[in-house]
């Protein structure tokens, strides 16, 4: 039954799809998206489907014509899909996972959530809704799913708007570290020029939490490094105001106060959004191992014990993270199998990538903490068709804070107004 909020009206849509698309008689699972259309859409306008970010997070749930909706619904309806997994879509569960057996089972069922199965599913999604060839809107991650749908179905695509997403054709794991690890440092600098003070107090809170036993309100330890993993935040428009908020009211007389760790505990967790933990590293993997590729690659100057300035980490995922969260333990062994896997199929197809036809136009942001610009860029000159806005007025979110400017540039990109 359809529901209308402000703005919008909305429809739910299921398909049952093979788990593994290689077998189509065998395990299905249930992909959700939800369809989003302007009061006056009667007619039915064309369909632009929204590939979210992540790895593992589901589609925006939309209170009304929100942020980039609204340019969007003037000209098109919109499919908010729930990537295998999550949200609505038999998300993965540390129950579910159980059920699975051993952890090498559980491995085998994680590894079916990537891209290429993403894409098969839109592409189920589309014949079910009886589309042509549709639009899509790629986020981030939801840009290397762009790629890969150029990879495996072009036909079903109309054109392709991608935000912070162009990925490196085949760049693994470790070349993206080695590239997004200095970005994080300089990240880091950037911090520390706009609160001075706060590299005195983040230092404190550092040697307080090395020397003490600080429980967050679940019950773990908060640890030097999970407290330096807030950085994840420093390539998004209110990144440094988010850690120096939490550092202004970090204690409580000698200890660290109930409102930091709660705060510490909220921006660090992977309980909501599991996935991400598990499958990051695994979203770059063609071929060979990652081998907690971030992990290996962690320079010392990410060392808090060694003195002098903290250095809080980004997008990187490290093995002792599911270990010290307890809502990601039952994940442990089987994320450890995923990082040693040396079977991943490939995600992008080089040559009919080369031979595309499908009009690309991709915002690249040329200080992007999380997908490096160079890379970006390198995919837009090797696959026809995209066309690049490259910017460093705006951040990794900015589709969801710029929304008007950053839709509607590549909107007119496409329909040839700039």
């Amino acid at each position: 039954m359809p529901v209308t909020l402000p703005g919008v009206r909305l429809t739910d849509h299921w398909l049952d799809v093979p788990l593994d698309h290689a077998d189509p008689d065998g395990e299905r699972i249930t992909v959700y998206a939800r369809e989003v259309r302007a009061p006056d859409d009667d007619s039915g306008r064309p369909w632009l489907l929204f590939l979210q970010g992540g790895p593992g997070g589901e589609s925006p749930r939309p209170h009304g014509a929100d942020a980039w909706l609204a340019p969007a619904l003037r000209e098109f309806r919109v499919l908010l899909l729930d990537q295998r997994g999550t949200g609505r879509s038999t998300p993965v569960t540390a129950r579910g996972l159980a059920t699975r057996g051993d952890a090498m089972a559980q491995a085998d069922y994680l590894g079916h959530f990537r891209a290429d199965a993403i894409v098969r599913d839109a592409e189920l999604l589309r014949g079910q809704l009886g589309a042509p060839a549709w639009s899509t809107l790629g986020q981030s991650f939801g840009g290397f799913c762009t790629l890969t749908y150029l990879s495996l179905a072009p036909e079903g695509l109309r054109e392709c708007l991608v935000t912070g997403g162009l990925p490196g054709l085949s760049a693994g794991a470790e070349e993206v570290y080695r590239r997004t690890y200095p970005r994080v440092v300089a990240k880091n600098a950037g911090y520390y020029a706009r609160y001075p003070d706060d590299e005195a107090a983040v230092r404190r809170i550092a040697d307080q939490l090395a020397a003490s036993d600080t429980r967050m309100p679940t019950g773990e330890r908060l640890t030097v490094e999970r407290f330096q993993s807030l950085g994840m935040a420093f390539g998004m428009v209110g990144g440094y105001e988010t850690v120096h908020y939490l550092v202004e009211k970090a204690w409580d007389g000698p200890e660290l106060s109930p409102a930091f760790r709660h705060g510490v505990a909220e921006h660090t967790t992977f309980a909501t959004g599991p996935l991400y933990a598990v499958l990051h590293e695994a979203c770059y993997a063609q071929g060979g191992p990652t081998d907690w590729a971030a992990q290996r690659l962690r320079g010392p100057e990410f060392d808090a014990s060694a003195g002098g300035r903290v250095l809080f980490t980004g997008e990187m995922t490290y093995p002792w993270m599911l270990e010290q969260e307890e809502a990601m333990r039952p994940y442990a062994a089987a994320a450890d199998l995923l990082a040693q896997r040396t079977d991943w199929p490939a995600l992008y197809d080089v040559d009919r990538l080369a031979a595309n036809t499908v009009p690309v136009a991709a915002a690249v942001y040329h200080d992007d903490m999380y997908v490096d610009a160079e890379l970006s860029l390198a995919t837009a000159a090797a696959v026809p068709g995209i066309r690049a806005w490259v910017t460093n007025e705006v951040e990794h979110n900015g589709l969801r804070l710029s929304a008007e400017r950053v839709f509607g540039r590549l909107l007119d990109m496409r329909r040839d107004r700039a």
